[in-house]
């Protein structure tokens, strides 16, 4: 065993990280030491289960198992765990571990939390963008921390386009960064500055489905309602309109 890792494949199994598209199939191994989505592969990987429906998403390639990391295997082939494959921002088909975005913010003298999210982009299909709490007594505007952080973030693509300062990041149940809530923020933030530009007034928020995933909630005007659905149907989010009682849609 080699300290920091979780070691090497047992034997007869194959291990690999690999690149994926935005719908989560492997598209090429990644070389020694880029970070990838981790699959294995091998006599001990079950076939999958009865239930054609509990398959999706859980194969990366036929017979490549998903196992939800993100790591990279070294030289010796010794696997490096750096976070979790639904973390994973996809930037024009490159794959960008959040994590190194937000170790970067984190090495500033000003930040005390950091997390990094994918917002959808209609061209690049994401874009990565941060989250940010300052330290106590720490003052400095988003657009100069965006412009400090750049040079120290190792990958050029993976530069934040947008910093967001928050009083605090939020948290889940257990105290872990809720990524799921920001990303819907990220995309609220999207989707509410394309339907500006396009003149359509609207209060836009991004809401969890238990049946659709993330679900963008338009408050507009009846007349134009079509068109905001229609501007906002390329980033592929279902779109309900708030009702005008105000309740949550079904």
């Amino acid at each position: 065993h080699r300290a920091g890792t979780v070691g090497q494949r047992l034997p007869h199994q194959a291990l690999q990280a690999w690149r994926v598209d935005g719908a989560g199939l492997a598209i090429g191994a990644c070389p020694t030491g880029e970070i990838g989505v981790i699959g294995i592969a091998g006599p001990n990987v079950f076939p999958g289960y009865l239930n054609a429906h509990d398959n999706q998403g859980i194969w990366l390639a036929p017979g490549w198992l998903n196992t939800g990391d993100l790591g990279y295997l070294d030289a010796d082939g010794y696997l490096h765990l750096t976070g979790r494959a639904k973390d994973l921002i996809i930037r024009g088909g490159h794959n960008i571990d959040p994590a190194m975005i937000e170790e970067a913010l984190l090495r500033h003298p000003a930040v005390a939390q950091a997390a990094a999210v994918g917002q959808p982009d209609e061209h690049a299909g994401e874009l990565p963008v941060a989250y940010v709490a300052l330290k106590a007594g720490a003052a400095i505007a988003a657009a100069q921390l965006l412009e400090e952080v750049r040079g120290l973030v190792a990958e050029r693509a993976a530069a934040p386009v947008r910093i967001e300062l928050l009083a605090q990041i939020p948290l889940t149940a257990i105290g872990k960064i809720a990524k799921a809530e920001l990303r819907m923020r990220a995309a609220a933030h999207v989707f509410g500055e394309k339907l500006a530009q396009l003149g359509i007034p609207a209060a836009v928020a991004v809401r969890a489905d238990v049946r659709r995933g993330a679900v963008a909630v338009l408050d507009v005007a009846a007349a134009q309602a079509g068109q905001a659905r229609a501007a906002l149907a390329r980033y592929g989010y279902p779109v309900d309109l708030a009702p005008a009682d105000g309740k949550e849609p079904s």
